[in-house]
């Protein structure tokens, strides 16, 4: 009984170690990764009843919309910043996008990765380490806001957003479109900044609180 015992013992050590290591996240700094840019992509330029009705089309089609999204951490003055992309100069968002119908969570979010933040949409340039999911959004209705629970009387949602931690490597590659900028900006001015960010990416560093983060000095 003693070595059985023993064996149990040593066994929820190595688990409480291994679940210790996976609430950790090295984060390295911003000078170790190089920037440059490529060919624009295009964007629907449309109002909001335009992407309203595009919306009520694609969800009559393939139904619930499910979109992916990175949540990217490096060190810059010796502070976790989290990389952002911003659009047309005037709002901010997380890399990622929408899944096409039967792609799973990470191989969409991988495409969608290598799409905007790499010379070659095919990936093969770069191994995105997709981690665990962070949380998720959901859209009720055909509205603008999204909520971070589903409420029991949401039968049909239309939208579902969710936001994965990507591990970087000690160095890498970022080639992003003539039309969008990379921003790494300070977790402590996103923190629940909605008015700037969004309750999405506002909501971030709640979300990362149950992890380390260790600064890696190179």
């Amino acid at each position: 009984m003693g070595d059985l015992h023993m064996g149990v013992e040593a066994e929820a050590i190595n688990d409480s170690s291994s679940d210790n290591h996976s609430k950790s996240v090295d984060i390295y700094p911003l000078s170790c990764y190089y920037f440059g840019s490529k060919e624009a992509i295009v964007f629907k330029d449309e109002t909001l009843s335009d992407r309203n009705n595009r919306m009520k089309s694609n969800y009559a089609a393939n139904g619930l919309r499910t979109s992916v999204e990175a949540v990217i951490l490096v060190e810059l003055f010796k502070h976790p910043h989290l990389l952002l992309l911003q659009v047309r100069n005037s709002f901010f968002k997380l890399p990622g996008g929408r899944l096409r119908p039967g792609e799973s969570d990470i191989d969409g979010l991988n495409r969608k990765l290598s799409r905007k933040l790499s010379a070659s949409e095919d990936g093969n340039e770069t191994e995105w380490q997709v981690g665990e999911c962070l949380g998720m959004w959901w859209r009720h209705d055909f509205e603008t806001l999204m909520y971070p629970y589903l409420p029991s009387n949401a039968k049909k949602p239309k939208e579902c957003t969710k936001l994965f931690l990507v591990r970087l490597p000690e160095s890498q590659k970022f080639i992003v479109p003539k039309n969008l900028k990379l921003l790494a900006v300070p977790l402590r001015q996103v923190h629940e900044n909605h008015k700037t960010y969004g309750p999405i990416i506002s909501g971030v560093p709640q979300l990362l609180s149950k992890f380390t983060i260790n600064i890696v000095d190179i």
